[in-house]
């Protein structure tokens, strides 16, 4: 069965992004050493139009994922810009309400029982299912996350969007790697323990 990893950055105090969503300001903490490391061990994390900028060769072959799953608010930004298909060298699905139609036929949306899909997803065979955001899907699918990796950026913000949105509950996780880089940003990952 495949994973569902809940790949995020955060703050050190756990937003993801301003209250709004916005979450460009992280840019401003992208080193070159940590942006070497997340090309060399997640390059299929970064954007397909941004593999040139990062040294990733176009038959690259991914490490941890071939599917992600991302909220409508995760979406939006490529597209306001014209990316109808910002993961194009992995299977996208878009959670949305509201989005009839993908704008991009490489873009599956889901529109129904996110569960129940995601759960689907697991079965098929693959490498894992990367969980991209934001807040709410994270909080609809927080029983179905195996694994966090949590990129964790030196910036405390105060408030804005939380890491998720699923509410209060203890949710045993146990420390399974970690990786300091010389800009102060790190690398943790933790397995659920069920």
């Amino acid at each position: 069965m495949r994973k569902l990893t809940y790949f995020i950055a955060t703050s050190v105090d756990g937003f993801i992004g301003a209250a709004d969503g916005d979450a460009d300001f992280l840019n401003q903490w992208l080193d070159p050493e940590y942006t070497a490391a997340l090309a060399a061990e997640y390059p299929e994390t970064l954007p397909t139009p941004a593999h040139a900028m990062f040294g990733i060769p176009e038959d690259f072959r991914a490490r941890h994922f071939d599917t992600v799953v991302m909220g409508r608010g995760t979406y939006e930004p490529g597209l306001k810009v014209g990316f109808t298909s910002p993961y194009a060298h992995l299977d996208q699905y878009v959670v949305s309400r509201s989005l009839a139609t993908a704008p991009d036929p490489a873009v599956k949306v889901i529109s129904g029982d996110i569960v129940a899909r995601v759960r689907e997803l697991k079965e098929e065979p693959g490498l894992g299912i990367w969980l991209c955001g934001g807040a709410d899907l994270a909080g609809q699918l927080v029983e179905e996350i195996d694994e966090f990796v949590v990129k964790t950026y030196p910036v405390f913000l105060g408030s804005g969007m939380p890491m998720s949105r699923a509410g209060f509950g203890l949710r045993a996780l146990e420390l399974t790697g970690f990786t300091a880089y010389g800009g102060g940003q790190t690398i943790a990952t933790y397995a659920r323990k069920r």
